[in-house]
């Protein structure tokens, strides 16, 4: 089924009968009535100012679920008496995106301005998007696309540079109070709820307006003598209501939490990420295998046990699943943050790619080429090699492995931690014998 533009309900003209959820009737019509975003819409902030105008703009509001961006384009488009028309990305295609700009454009010619709403415009494909660009241009529509996904990654640098993103947050405690407050006002008062139960309520909605008074309207349908206890709440919340959205931003943000608290030595903030992701239905594997990255990234051979023991984890988990394998995973996150950290190999490995990248295709120097048959002997393949185990100290000092062009070329810099350190120390002392030998390669 999709969208008829034709149909597309106006600021102005709302149906109000049958039956509407809680969270649909306690839309807010006024500015005041509107929860949190006070980082954008306290008094003096830009979009304030353009909105108290009327001068909207065209934009793109970004944030999770149950912020109050749709809301927050009804508003706009009603503060500046501008026709508002909404289209769902997910029922929508490019037929239905021309029906609506042919009735903005009708408009237009009354005088009057169109906000085009697009929710969760980052399901349109690049050439839907495109297909707003020439309105959006020449002022037919003021676009508002509402997205719960990274813009810069969704949407098309051309749409991007004809709006303005404000980044929405999620709500907090106060926030969502006020909004069960109001709430409650609505269900009138044949429901009470008493502070605990608003405080649980409150912290259960995990910043969403919208899941709050989802699930206080769910508990007024449940509640004993009209009040709601923890007992109603028990009912209620069944299963984890933290937002986890798998593959999404938030998905992505947490594993760079749980990275970056490993990579900071930080072992409690580590699992607290790490049992957030599994909370939300991560697959432990996916952990596990991100894991085995941050101990040869974060760690490498300042502590080389890293790597095994994260190894180990992963074929803990393939093995005997949850929850042993996750306890595994949750040791080897542990002792990855706890560890010795060095990120020379890291570091070295990119600058080695990039070495290649950026190079010409160098030729194996005559003394590193195999030389298996008697032809390629007389073509001089191996010759002048010194193998290092008949040198003194099993070194071949002044012996260099690089092509001419790169010769005497450092990429790995151990640090002085961990056991890099005696590394660091061994390589110093090999490259003083490099420095002072008789025999040093392409002199």
């Amino acid at each position: 089924m999709t969208s008829d533009p034709g149909q597309a309900r106006l600021f102005e003209g709302q149906d109000s009968t049958g039956y509407r959820p809680l969270a649909a009737r306690l839309r807010p019509t006024r500015l005041p009535d509107y929860a949190g975003q006070q980082h954008l819409l306290a008094p003096g902030k830009p979009l304030r100012q353009a909105i108290d105008a009327g001068q909207l703009h065209s934009m793109i509001l970004w944030g999770p679920p149950g912020v109050g961006k749709t809301t927050l384009a009804r508003l706009a488009a009603g503060t500046a008496a501008a026709h508002f028309l909404q289209l769902s990305a997910v029922l929508s295609g490019v037929k239905d995106i021309r029906a609506a700009i042919e009735r903005a454009q009708q408009y237009k010619v009354q005088g009057r301005d169109t906000v085009l709403f697009v929710d969760e415009v980052h399901r349109f494909n690049k050439s839907q998007q495109d297909a707003f660009l020439p309105y959006v241009e020449d002022g037919t529509v003021i676009f508002i696309g509402a997205t719960t996904e990274n813009p810069s990654f969704e949407l098309n640098n051309a749409l991007l540079s004809r709006a303005r993103v404000y980044k929405l947050r999620a709500l907090d405690e106060t926030d969502i109070r006020s909004v069960l407050a109001r709430g409650l006002a609505e269900l009138g008062e044949r429901i009470s709820a008493p502070e605990d139960s608003l405080a649980v309520l409150a912290r259960q909605a995990d910043g969403d307006a919208r899941r709050a008074l989802n699930l206080l309207e769910l508990a007024a349908d449940l509640a004993v003598d009209s009040v709601i206890t923890q007992d109603t709440l028990r009912e209620v919340l069944q299963g984890s209501l933290r937002r986890f959205d798998k593959g999404g931003d938030l998905f992505y943000d947490q594993i760079s939490a749980l990275h970056k608290a490993v990579r900071g030595s930080a072992p409690d903030a580590a699992l607290y990420w790490f049992c957030r992701m599994l909370d939300g239905g991560c697959d432990p594997l996916y952990i596990a295998r991100r894991v085995v990255r941050m101990a040869s990234e974060e760690v490498g051979n300042a502590d080389p046990r890293a790597l095994t023991l994260s190894l180990e984890a992963w074929q803990v988990q393939e093995r005997l699943g949850t929850p042993e394998g996750e306890l595994a995973i949750a040791q080897a996150i542990v002792y990855l943050a706890c560890a010795a950290k060095s990120n020379a190999v890291y570091s070295a490995f990119n600058a080695a790619r990039a070495d290649v990248a950026a190079g010409a295709s160098e030729e194996v120097p005559l003394h590193l080429r195999n030389a298996p048959t008697q032809l390629l002997r007389e073509m001089e393949h191996g010759a002048g090699y010194r193998y290092a185990h008949d040198e003194a100290g099993a070194y071949a000092a002044g012996e260099n492995y690089f092509p001419p062009a790169l010769r005497d070329r450092q990429y790995y810099h151990p640090v002085d931690r961990g056991l890099e350190l005696k590394i660091r120390d061994k390589l110093r002392h090999l490259r003083e014998l490099d420095k002072t030998s008789t025999l040093r390669r392409y002199d």
